[in-house]
């Protein structure tokens, strides 16, 4: 289930740069995303937090910002960077902020109280649940290498072509948690809300409307499906290669449960919220670099 995140975090990393933002925004500065409200009070989320290991999760978001914001400075505003905007990026990702504001709003996403979070952390607790968030956490954090990137999705290609046993049981796996769909809008939100933030900046003219923004983040939707399902597959070939088919239809089977479908619609809206927060900070960021208030 912690896979969630880790594919949101990745799909929204991947959403492309708002056309209006690289064609037609003059050039910026940077502003630090506000400080995250505390973490809530609460044994249950907060054993939840501790068995997903959110806190490593968020340690590797913090590093894949890192990379993000210095592709961004290339695409945008090459060589205006620095450390001043490398810095920004880090603050913007501070993985101390983050998590508070992520376990508060997973907390009101499954309720004040933690009800019914007990079989949760049992799985996650068991021997295949320790194992398959060992195996995500190590895979996801190898591949911040790009070479190991492209063997796991050259794997996956050839899993698919061939058309591997292993494979369909990893489509199943996907299919159970709405891997490529809720990445899929999490990336597409998280690229609407960068373009919110570059015409909060002033980096977007008025002449482009709030129809446009919508238009040209709806244009990015195939390449971004095409690119997340390439990754998602990439990533549980990889993350799962030592889990035994037995261990991943449990998984599977605890993802199609009421509890495990409570848990990722829960993962899914605190991450996608999170991430949003955390794309509208890197285009106000962006953007006032742009606009030359912090050149």
């Amino acid at each position: 289930m912690v896979l969630t995140g880790l594919l949101a975090i990745a799909a929204a990393a991947a959403a492309p740069v708002p056309r209006a933002a690289a064609e037609t925004a003059p050039p910026a500065a940077a502003e630090t995303a506000p400080p995250a409200a505390a973490s809530p009070e609460a044994s249950g989320i907060g054993a939840l937090v501790e068995a997903l290991r959110l806190g490593e999760i968020f340690a590797i978001m913090q590093e894949e910002g890192r990379a993000y914001g210095a592709e961004l400075e290339e695409e945008m505003f090459p060589g205006r960077g620095g450390p001043s905007w490398a810095a920004e990026v880090d603050a913007i990702y501070d993985a101390e902020k983050i998590l508070p504001a992520f376990t508060e709003r997973l907390q009101a996403e499954l309720g004040a109280d933690g009800a019914g979070l007990a079989p949760v952390i049992g799985f996650f607790g068991s021997a295949t649940g320790r194992k398959a968030i060992e195996l995500e956490v190590s895979a996801r954090r190898a591949l911040l290498d790009e070479a190991v990137e492209d063997a796991a999705k050259l794997r996956a290609a050839e899993m698919r072509e061939e058309r591997d046993p292993r494979f369909a049981a990893l489509v199943a796996f996907a299919e159970a948690n709405d891997l490529v769909e809720a990445n899929v809008s999490s990336g597409l939100n998280a690229s609407l809300a960068f373009y919110a933030g570059l015409a909060e900046s002033g980096a977007i003219g008025e002449a482009h409307s709030e129809q446009d923004m919508l238009d040209d983040v709806w244009s990015q939707e195939p390449a971004l499906r095409a690119d997340t399902e390439e990754w998602v597959y990439a990533f549980i070939a990889l993350a799962y290669g030592p889990l035994s088919d037995a261990e991943l239809a449990d998984y599977t089977a605890f993802s199609l449960s009421p509890e495990g479908r409570r848990l990722n619609r829960a993962l899914f809206a605190a991450f996608d919220a999170v991430l949003s927060d955390i794309s509208r900070a890197l285009g106000r960021a962006a953007g006032r670099r742009l606009t030359g208030e912090d050149i």
